[in-house]
């Protein structure tokens, strides 16, 4: 049996335990699996977004131990906004996500848009979730995220934030 989700009462945003159990479809998305992506993908005809957060540096480490996070290997040519698939945005990192949102798009709020984290990751929910209440018409969840790509075989490579990630 799957737990309740934890969302927000008013807004239904997952608010915590972002690597549970998703659902089968987002408000305002469509979900596509692995095929349909790998299809997008090979006729150019989607923006990417992945929206898994950065790794950070473990509490405790001190300051002159040297910590390298593990690269982040994403669809290629996707652009990375960490952060912006939590349930509460700062003001801050949401304006930064409408900023991203817009330039993978080239502000065509038609243009398809695929976001995608990890399988049962609901930051990719939250993220589409949050662009269809935007306006953009051509949402796209890739539910199985980085999980189902990789199994398949698919091309990845070494992302990086976007502009602007602090």
């Amino acid at each position: 049996m799957l737990a309740t989700p934890v969302l927000a009462a008013a807004e239904g945003y997952r608010m915590e335990d972002y690597r549970a159990p998703v659902p089968d479809a987002a408000p305002g998305a469509r979900t596509i699996d692995t095929t349909e992506a790998a299809r997008l993908f090979d006729r150019h005809a989607a923006a990417w977004v992945d929206v898994l957060a950065a790794p950070r540096r473990p509490e405790g480490l001190p300051a002159d131990a040297l910590w390298r996070p593990s690269p982040r290997l994403g669809v290629p040519g996707s652009l990375w906004l960490p952060e912006v698939g939590r349930g509460a945005l700062s003001p801050e990192t949401e304006a930064w996500f409408r900023i991203g949102l817009e330039r993978a798009t080239q502000g065509d709020r038609d243009r398809p848009v695929v976001f995608y984290c990890l399988a049962d990751c609901w930051m990719s929910w939250n993220a589409a979730k949050r662009a269809a209440a935007w306006g953009w018409r051509q949402v796209l969840w890739y539910r199985d995220g980085m999980d189902g790509w990789e199994a398949a075989g698919l091309p990845t490579e070494e992302l990086h934030p976007a502009p602007g990630w602090r």
